[in-house]
C-alpha cells in the first residue's frame, strides 16, 4: 500500500497555497460581503493555469487528474470557499463535452474555457426537480435541424455570467424507462429567448454566481446536442462520481481552513490568565477537528485515485461526499465555538467558514442522497 503522491503534486499545492495568500485571502471578506463575482481574481487564476484545470492539454487545458484537482480545490477552499468555488466552478458542464463532445465541439466549447476566455454552467435543477433529476420538465423540441427549449433551471452556478451552458432537458418525454429520453445540449447564453436572473442573498459562497435560468423558445443548432440523444440522464450520472469526490475535497479544505484559524486563535485568547488552548475542553475540540480532517482527506484522496484508476466508484464517492461535507459543517460549528463571541461576527473569518460549510451538505447532492446512494449499493439495488 502506497500513500505517497504523485511527484510534483507539492509543489502545484504550495503554488496554490501562496496565489490564496497572496490573491484571494486580503479580498476574500469584500467580494463576500459584496456578493460579487471576483473577476479581477479570476484574471490572475488564468494566469496561473487554474481555470480548467481538468481539461485536456490537447485543449488548452492542464490536464489534471481527479486527485490533482482534488488537491488544488482543498487548497482554495482552505484559504476562501467563496472564491474557491469560483476557480473550481469556471469549466463546470465541460465534463460532458470532454466524454461525449464531438471534436468541433471541443475546440469552440472547451478551448476557450481553458484559456479563460469564457466560462461555462451545468444547469441541471429546476424549481421542482432537485434531488429528483428524472422529473425535470425542461423540454426541447425538435424543428427542422433545430432544437426549440423552454423551461427553468434553478440554482445554476455561473447563471448570469456564463457564457454558454449544458442544459439538460427532455427531448422525448414518452421513451420508455424513467431515465431516458432526456438529452444534454449546449445553449449559448446570447440567444434569443435565454434570461438569467441572479439570485442574491444566499447563506454562503455569496462571491460565486448563483442565477435562474429561462428558456423562451431558446432555438439551437442539432449539432448542440452532446452525445447520443436520449442518453442525457445516463450520460450525467456517470459524472457524479468524479465530482462528489471534488465536494469532498471542498469540504476538507474548508474544515482545514476553519481548524487552523481557530487553532491559531486559541493560543492568542486568553481567558483566566492563559491562552485558551491550555484548557482541556479547548485541546479536544481540536484533536477532534484534525482527526476528522485527516479521515475525510484519506477518503477523498481514496476516490479521487480511483476514479484516475477508471474504476466505478458509486458507494465510495457519495461516502467520501456524505463525510466529507458532514466534517466541514462539524469542524466549522466549532471553529466558531472555539471564538467566541468574536466567532458570530466578520472580524474573524470563523463566521464565513461557517455560513461557507452548509452549501456542501446541499449541491451535487444532498446528504440524505448520499446514505440513500451507499444504502442502495450495499444492498445491491440499482436504479429502476
Amino acid at each position: 500500500m502506497d500513500f505517497e503522491l504523485p511527484e510534483g503534486i507539492d509543489q502545484i499545492r504550495k503554488e496554490i497555497r501562496r496565489f490564496g495568500e497572496n490573491e484571494i485571502e486580503p479580498v476574500a471578506k469584500k467580494y463576500d460581503r459584496e456578493e460579487k463575482y471576483p473577476h479581477e481574481v479570476m484574471d490572475k487564476a488564468n494566469e496561473m493555469g487554474l481555470l480548467g484545470a481538468s481539461i485536456p492539454v490537447e485543449y488548452g487545458g492542464a490536464g489534471y487528474s481527479v486527485l490533482e484537482t482534488s488537491i488544488i480545490c482543498e487548497e482554495l477552499f482552505a484559504i476562501d470557499p467563496g472564491i474557491g468555488f469560483c476557480i473550481v466552478a469556471s469549466s463546470f458542464g465541460t465534463e460532458a463535452i470532454q466524454e461525449f463532445g464531438t471534436e468541433d465541439q471541443k475546440a469552440e466549447f472547451l478551448e476557450p474555457v481553458a484559456r479563460g476566455e469564457k466560462i461555462s454552467g451545468a444547469a441541471i435543477s429546476e424549481p421542482h426537480a432537485g434531488s429528483d433529476v428524472s422529473s425535470i420538465s425542461t423540454r426541447a423540441e425538435k424543428d427542422g435541424d433545430e432544437y426549440v427549449i423552454n423551461g427553468n433551471k434553478m440554482w445554476i452556478s455561473n447563471g448570469s455570467i456564463g457564457d454558454f451552458f449544458v442544459v439538460l432537458c427532455q427531448t422525448d418525454p414518452d421513451a420508455e424507462g424513467r431515465y431516458n429520453g432526456f438529452s444534454q445540449i449546449i445553449v449559448e447564453s446570447d440567444r434569443d429567448g435565454f434570461e438569467a436572473d441572479k439570485i442574491k442573498g444566499k447563506l454562503g459562497i455569496r462571491a460565486s454566481d448563483t442565477a435562474e435560468l429561462i428558456f423562451d423558445d431558446v432555438r439551437v443548432p442539432e449539432e448542440n446536442v452532446v452525445g447520443t440523444e436520449g442518453m442525457g440522464f445516463l450520460q450525467q450520472m456517470q459524472f457524479f462520481d468524479a465530482t462528489r469526490v471534488g465536494v469532498a475535497a471542498q469540504g476538507v479544505g474548508l474544515a482545514k481552513g476553519a481548524a487552523d484559524r481557530a487553532l491559531e486563535y486559541a493560543q492568542e485568547r486568553e481567558q483566566f490568565g492563559q491562552p485558551i488552548s491550555e484548557f482541556q475542553a479547548i485541546q479536544h475540540k481540536i484533536a477532534e477537528a484534525y482527526t476528522d480532517i485527516e479521515a475525510a482527506r484519506n477518503l477523498t484522496y481514496k476516490g479521487a485515485w480511483a476514479v484516475d484508476q477508471g474504476e466505478q466508484i458509486t458507494k465510495l464517492a457519495s461516502m467520501a461526499k456524505e463525510y466529507g461535507s458532514r466534517v466541514a459543517v462539524d469542524v466549522a460549528n466549532e471553529a466558531v465555538q472555539i471564538h467566541g463571541g468574536a466567532g458570530y461576527v466578520d472580524d474573524f473569518d470563523a463566521e464565513r467558514f461557517y455560513r461557507d460549510a452548509k452549501i456542501l451538505q446541499i449541491y451535487e447532492g444532498t446528504t440524505e442522497i448520499q446514505k440513500n446512494i451507499i444504502a442502495r449499493e450495499l444492498l445491491g439495488k440499482g436504479m429502476s
